[in-house]
């Protein structure tokens, strides 16, 4: 009879074995297609999409988070409640049909899910609990909030910063209204509702005791009945307790004091009367401020203490997603948070109806390397539970568990192993220029912000640099230092929105200071002066620093940003630096003692979490409506500061790609993203042409003079930073068609609303946090005014249609270089057609998917009746390429061939692919190949010139070839969008195609050996 133990052992070998069978082909999305979801396009109108995005070539659904979000959340990211699909998007049952229209077309589901932050509000269930019971809150662990800041009156208490008015006025105002319903006291600020600690209970439900004690005699059962839910409220564990027991205790006994009052209150009319009659008094008589004492007295004894919202930056203490205090900042390194976030995911992950995630914002992680593995890890146990539940065994997976996680640790290491990153996820990392991925880190790649970066700095022409900085300065007087203006506005930042985040590290690193006499000299103020100067001088997002210490790559960041802030801080004591870099570096000497230990490694990993929101405020919030040069390279992941790169930097990054983070996605257009990719493929063009662009703005603001709006003596809106902004904003988003009546409104409010969002994100002369409401309306007005006058567009329109012509190419180009470059083809919703959305909210805008399913139908139809009807189409659409049918068409095919052969291209060789001759920097091409299965992309760049050439009757590619890679040469290639078949000709000695016929029809080809 075999042993338990030997039999348990024999039950994980099964498991283990049956899940390795599972995951032994880990997903890679060939295409991805994001959606936005919301309340005007839930479950059931996406699932409508899904035949027409399998028929456009789509492998994954890339869904926007679709748990449970604050009531009329336009995107999701305000998750309140991890437990539960939105009911706003349909909920479970709207999900389940959409998963099973994505099972019926064989495409997979993607999730962008979120684990950094929480929205918090009335509907936030966990939030609400801490709110009334603080530090004793079942939840208090789930949120990152310090309940020991450096402010005394805060301990165990939560800042909210929510009115709108000093708190005293709102108070005295009447605007605090304390609310009594079903037993349970809240206080409601407009939309807000604040809940009551029950231990307070009894203020309110003693006030006038003397006078129901008049009223009802002093042996009646109702009166001892609310006496005794007094003292139970004033036996109930404290606020502040934090033992197990207690807490567990306080949960329980709070609720039966809420139903105990409700049902008195319900069976006595005398009692509910003198309840309302209390709750009237507390709230107070407007014009009486000592009548507000009561509810003021009741307030201070709360878990959290309201606040004028404009404290948050000073004194806000929990943790934010950057600046945004309706997003609180949760623990995942808590093993049990991660466990309660994760719960519903991982089910579906396992049981097969959804395939992957997209990780929103890891950098805001306490330790996102770990969070990766344990990720990683439960989805492999999720499997397992399965495994085990097709089994005839006696043992419960519980006990199985601890020898499961043993062997997926010993086997996840190699690559070789089904068991090394079985779960598809990509993470959303800004990536610095030169830094690169974190090998440590277990995801398949990023979120493809590089990738968007390096395609287009190919579509700016970089010789030009000097000419557009000129513009640039004349235009606007304005000379910019771009790493200085970051650093700035990195400083401007921690001393306005997250001035509360650097006062808390402060605080935290001066206390470590004085537990040891070799740093306790060090001031407050001086620690946090140091601190300031390092965040603003750090290069990157944020290092990984752990418990295992500092890796090269996180030591040199670090070094250099010290190095760089001593140098900034001439008179502050370089002492007090090595001490920062010292703590940072986790080099711990040997004088510290353990807790000393323990407090240097979290101020560390603390600090990391701190330096990234800095650096998306201070640079992609702020310096990118500032530095407005050329804004189409003023892009998430982007450094403006370089002027475009070379066709060679891009083959070197899709070669890096495939050996390093093949699965990641290839975007080009996020919901995130500054402007949308045709705008930013317009933008580009002006680099080509900085003495048209610099004659032009002149014209411009000549026929705009008049509609400049006088805000003070000495000030004008717009300022001509604005100003350049506006104007590249309209050549790159000014659609197509012609503009009048509702139409050209429309456009208006779209501009204008842009506008005066990149005017308070630049922090210039209006902001969020201060906004100038008459430099506001100014600007309002200038927009209005001008873009109505037909002066102002004829000066704008002509050189705007020139422009977007050759914004055109550089469109198709993307499109095609995305399709064959390694990764995970990524459309965002409406961009396989023109798509001239501006930053959010505006590409959020409503996408009609009947129109592109009616068109998609008919370029099927009539592209594969014959290769002459295919051609005939494809002129058809060129000379008709206005109404976007010619992007859908690149895109389509292209997706097709990537869906046909995925393994090639998600796995393939890849060949840059050389062009000579004349135009040969006016063309761009690579290969990919696997045995032998091969295709060729090429597409035209920088071709302003050419195409004046063109009309003028030339022939810009004569002469220009495409030098077919080693092994290429012996066959016929077919063009996937023309079906033209090119036979290779002999220059040289090598083998090529001529440019000349190979774009004769389109801007771009990609070709497959013909059959």
């Amino acid at each position: 009879m075999k042993r338990p133990d030997s039999q348990l052992e024999e039950v994980v070998a099964q498991i283990l074995e049956q899940a390795k069978l599972r995951l032994r082909e880990p997903r890679l999305p060939a295409a991805t297609y994001r959606l936005q979801l919301n309340a005007e396009f839930p479950f059931e109108e996406a699932a409508k999409v899904v035949p027409y995005l399998h028929d456009l070539g789509i492998s994954d659904l890339y869904a926007s988070p679709w748990l449970r979000a604050s009531p009329g959340s336009p995107h999701g990211y305000d998750v309140v409640a991890h437990d539960e699909i939105n009911p706003e998007l349909g909920g479970q049952e709207g999900l389940d049909r959409l998963v099973t229209a994505l099972s019926e077309h064989g495409m997979g589901h993607l999730l962008d899910f979120v684990p950094n932050h929480m929205g918090i509000g009335p509907t936030n269930a966990m939030w609400q609990d801490v709110l009334e019971n603080g530090p004793s809150s079942h939840y208090a662990r789930f949120f990152d909030i310090d309940w020991r800041p450096a402010k005394d009156e805060l301990e165990n208490k939560v800042l909210l910063p929510v009115l709108g008015d000093q708190y005293g006025a709102v108070l005295e105002a009447g605007d605090l209204k304390l609310e009594f319903n079903q037993g349970t006291f809240w206080v409601r600020y407009y939309e807000h509702l604040f809940p009551i600690n029950p231990r307070q209970y009894s203020m309110v439900l003693r006030h006038r005791l003397h006078e129901l004690q008049e009223v009802l005699e002093e042996e009646d059962l109702r009166l001892e009945e609310l006496l005794s839910i007094c003292t139970a409220c004033d036996n109930l564990p404290p606020r502040t307790e934090t033992d197990p027991r207690k807490i567990a205790e306080r949960r329980r006994e709070k609720e039966v004091i809420k139903r105990r009052l409700d049902s008195l209150c319900e069976s006595s009319p005398e009692i509910r009367a003198f309840v309302e009659q209390n709750v009237r008094d507390f709230n107070g008589r407007p014009g009486d401020p000592r009548s507000f004492d009561l509810l003021d007295r009741l307030l201070d004894a709360q878990a959290y203490r309201l606040a004028h919202w404009r404290v948050a930056g000073e004194e806000i203490n929990y943790r934010r997603f950057f600046d945004i205090n309706e997003l609180a900042a949760i623990r995942m390194e808590d093993p049990q948070v991660f466990r309660e976030a994760h719960a519903v995911v991982l089910e579906m992950l396992a049981h097969g109806k959804l395939h992957g995630l997209r990780i929103d914002h890891p950098d805001g992680l306490f330790e996102p390397r770990e969070y990766f593995r344990r990720l990683q890890e439960e989805y492999f146990l999720g499997v397992c539970r399965n495994v085990l539940a097709e089994m005839e065994t006696e043992f419960a997976f519980d006990q199985l568990e601890p020898s499961l996680r043993v062997a997926y640790t010993r086997e996840a290491r190699a690559p070789a192993t089904p068991l090394y990153r079985p779960l598809f996820v990509v993470a959303e990392k800004i990536l610095g220029h030169g830094e690169v991925l974190p090998e440590s880190w277990a995801v398949a790649g990023t979120t493809g912000y590089d990738f968007l970066n390096w395609l287009n700095g190919i579509f700016v022409d970089r010789s030009n640099q000097r000419a557009i900085d000129d513009v640039y300065t004349k235009f606007t007087g304005l000379r910019f230092d771009f790493e200085e203006l970051v650093y700035q506005k990195k400083k401007l930042i921690m001393s306005t929105s997250m001035a509360s985040e650097v006062n808390m590290l402060a605080y935290q690193l001066n206390r470590i200071s004085e537990m040891n006499r070799r740093s306790r000299d060090f001031t407050l103020n001086s620690l946090r002066a140091a601190l300031i100067e390092f965040v603003a001088c750090f290069p990157i997002y944020r290092t990984y620093v752990d418990g295992s210490g500092a890796d090269d790559r996180d030591r040199r960041y670090i070094e250099q940003a010290i190095a760089r802030a001593k140098r900034r801080a001439p008179v502050t004591n370089v002492s007090i630096f090595d001490f920062l870099r010292d703590i940072l570096l986790v080099r711990h000497g040997a004088h510290l003692g353990e807790e000393e230990r323990r407090l240097q490694l979290g101020f560390a990993m603390k600090m990391q979490q701190f330096t990234g929101p800095v650096m998306a405020k201070g640079m992609e919030d702020t310096t990118f409506y500032v530095y407005n040069r050329l804004v189409s390279l003023n892009e998430v992941g982007g450094e403006p500061v370089h002027f475009g790169n070379s066709v060679a930097d891009f083959h070197a990054r899709n070669s890096e790609r495939l050996a390093t983070a093949r699965g990641s996605l290839l975007t080009t257009s996020t919901h995130d993203t500054k402007r949308g990719e045709d705008v930013r493929t317009r933008i580009d063009v002006l680099s080509e042409l900085p003495e048209e662009w610099k004659a032009l703005l002149g014209r411009l603001a000549r026929a705009a003079r008049k509609h400049r709006v006088q805000v003070a003596e000495d000030r004008v809106a717009p300022d001509r930073n604005e100003e350049i902004l506006l104007y590249q904003t309209l050549i790159g988003a000014w659609p197509f068609e012609e503009l009048e009546g509702d139409a050209l409104a429309t456009f208006i409010d779209r501009i204008e609303a842009y506008v005066l969002k990149a005017a308070k994100e630049a922090k210039v002369n209006t902001s969020w946090i201060n906004p100038d409401a008459t430099w506001d309306e100014a600007l309002a007005t200038f927009v209005r005014s001008v873009l109505r006058d037909p002066a102002f567009r004829a000066e704008l329109l002509p050189f705007q249609r020139r422009v977007a012509e050759a914004g055109i190419y550089n469109s198709l180009a993307q499109v095609v270089l995305k399709m064959a470059s390694p990764g995970a083809a990524d459309v965002y919703q409406g961009c396989e057609s023109w798509n001239f959305s501006l930053v959010d909210p505006d590409n959020r805008r409503p996408v009609d998917f009947a129109g592109l399913a009616q068109s998609l139908r008919m370029l099927r139809d009539r592209s594969e009746r014959s290769a002459e009807e295919r051609l005939d189409l494809v002129r058809e659409l060129w000379a008709s390429r206005h109404d976007g049918r010619i992007k859908q068409y690149v895109t389509w095919r292209s997706l097709r061939l990537r869906r046909s052969q995925s393994d090639l291209f998600l796995h393939g060789e890849y060949v840059p692919v050389e062009c000579a001759g004349p135009r040969g920097g006016n063309a761009v091409a690579l290969s990919r190949r696997r045995g032998f299965s091969q295709v060729i992309a090429v597409s035209t760049r920088l071709v302003a010139r050419m195409l004046d050439e063109a009309v003028a009757g030339q022939k810009p590619f004569d002469g220009t070839y495409l030098l077919l890679p080693s092994g290429s040469g012996g066959v016929a290639w077919t063009d996937v969008f023309t079906g033209s078949i090119h036979r290779p000709v002999m220059h040289r000695g090598q083998p090529t195609l001529p440019l000349a016929s190979l774009l004769a029809e389109l801007p771009v080809a990609l070709l497959h050996p013909a059959p």
